[in-house]
């Protein structure tokens, strides 16, 4: 597979230009044939069995600028039976379609990218294997062969694969566990190449998935020989890079600056987000948008950022809508915002549906949370054009508060409500909706044996509060 002799994989058809620069914010377009053409730096809207949490596929066509969605295999891949495949394998297709678009029913002209897992994914009780990678399914925990992964990009066709990667959740590896990271993440990218694009793979069976390879959480020292190869004999097989934390960006060498760079650090709020670009991410995931949403909360800022003609104190980067102080307020969620939400609702309106627990409330947040961010990166683009980025990062940093509010309210039943507390000494992430119907058939027969009926002796009556006497 030396990337001499080696063919160029049928991937090409992605393209992405930008500079190679190296820990330095830039702006770029990522092209791909019959797709939205996406102008970076700019994030990937995280889907949920296929969907954007809350949109459906024409309110997101109609009232959104989304142009992309990530996925996670996990959502699709219940059942693991060669006897009894997951229906989104079932599902006929022509030659040139993705069984996975069409299964979710989504539109042609939206990027699709899909990794093994959900993001954020939720931590796996059983630990990955040198030929797989725990998932949690809809049904619970399994294993994800690295062979079934390379069946799923070839039989689902999405426009991205995110290669896989031995990540370890939820605590820091030792020094054996991450050696074991990076043997086993080369070898899943090396195999997966090589069965997706390599020399030896007919040219009409090659795979049109463009291959992000994953960079690993790790030192640069730990990983070298990995980078090395995706450097040399694995460069010609892959269209981008996969990170998991801000840190890795320093990971990125020459020969690799001219990808693009998928970020999956899961920033905590805007200023997060900022300093990411300003390492070169191009791609970012940022959950805390659907949190926000699902938490009743208005993002509400601006890049960069307006004078602040009231104080002098930092501003606040969203508002509950939980707050009784919403009651009565006709404003919009932002004054300056141009969403569906903000151009036909006000702040009391959706109060009064998250009071009631309406479905549109989520629905109309998620629509004005991901304007917001659209605009936030189309700013971002602009002033790293004008070359006064640096600057105008420092006069947001400066302008609003460093964290989003805490939420208050109840949100929508959370994914995964069926798992345990989070922690020792936590609560269940959902309370319970629904008791069992023996516990409810002996509720009933208690409260009918304590009726009289006309059987009930004299004693039982006296028991009843019959035949006794009133005392004023």
């Amino acid at each position: 597979m030396g990337s001499e002799s080696s063919p160029q994989p049928s991937n090409e058809m992605l393209a992405f230009h930008t500079t190679a620069s190296i820990l330095t914010p830039r702006v770029g377009r990522l092209a791909f044939a019959g797709r939205k053409a996406i102008s970076t730096p700019h994030y990937i809207p995280l889907g949920s069995r296929g969907v954007v949490p809350h949109i459906a596929h024409d309110v997101m066509r109609d009232h959104t600028a989304i142009g992309s969605l990530f996925v996670g295999l996990e959502d699709f891949v219940e059942r693991q039976s060669q006897k009894s495949p997951p229906p989104v394998y079932t599902i006929p297709t022509a030659q040139d379609e993705s069984a996975l678009r069409k299964f979710v029913a989504l539109p042609d002209d939206l990027l699709l990218i899909m990794g093994a897992r959900r993001e954020p994914p939720i931590q796996c009780p059983p630990s990955n294997t040198p030929n797989s990678v725990a998932i949690y399914t809809s049904v619970g925990f399994r294993q994800l062969e690295a062979g079934q992964y390379i069946d799923a990009v070839q039989n689902l066709n999405p426009d991205i694969v995110v290669g896989l990667a031995d990540l370890v959740l939820g605590h820091t590896p030792g020094t054996k566990r991450r050696g074991k990271m990076v043997d086993r993440t080369h070898a899943f990218t090396t195999h997966a190449t090589g069965q997706l694009y390599g020399s030896a793979v007919p040219e009409e069976n090659r795979s049109k998935a463009a291959y992000f390879a994953p960079v690993l959480p790790l030192d640069n020292a730990q990983q070298s020989i990995y980078i090395d190869d995706l450097e040399s004999e694995i460069r010609p097989y892959i269209s981008g890079l996969a990170l998991y934390e801000s840190a890795s960006l320093s990971a990125i060498t020459e020969p690799l600056g001219d990808l693009p760079r998928l970020l999956f650090s899961a920033p905590k709020t805007p200023h997060d987000v900022l300093r990411d670009v300003s390492l070169g991410a191009d791609l970012l995931t940022i959950p805390f948008m659907g949190v926000c949403s699902d938490a009743g909360i208005a993002l509400d800022f601006t890049f960069p950022s307006a004078p602040n003609t009231t104080d002098s104190q930092p501003r606040h980067l969203a508002y509950d809508l939980w707050s009784p102080s919403h009651k009565t307020d006709t404003s919009p969620l932002s004054e300056s915002c141009q969403c569906y939400a903000c151009r036909n609702h006000h702040r009391a309106y959706i109060h009064h549906l998250l009071t009631t627990k309406e479905m549109l409330a989520w629905t109309l947040l998620q629509i004005h949370n991901h304007h917001t961010m659209d605009t936030f990166f189309a700013n971002i683009r602009e002033s790293i054009s004008r070359g006064t980025f640096e600057i105008d990062a420092q006069t947001f940093q400066r302008a609003y508060v460093s964290e989003l509010p805490k939420p208050t309210g109840q949100g929508p039943r959370l994914r995964g409500y069926q798992l345990p507390a989070s922690g020792p000494n936590q609560p269940r992430r959902n309370t319970r909706a629904y008791g069992k119907l023996d516990d409810a058939m002996e509720r009933f027969a208690e409260s009918q044996s304590s009726l009289a009926t006309p059987d009930t002796g004299a004693e039982g009556l006296e028991e009843h509060g019959f035949g006794a006497k009133q005392t004023s």
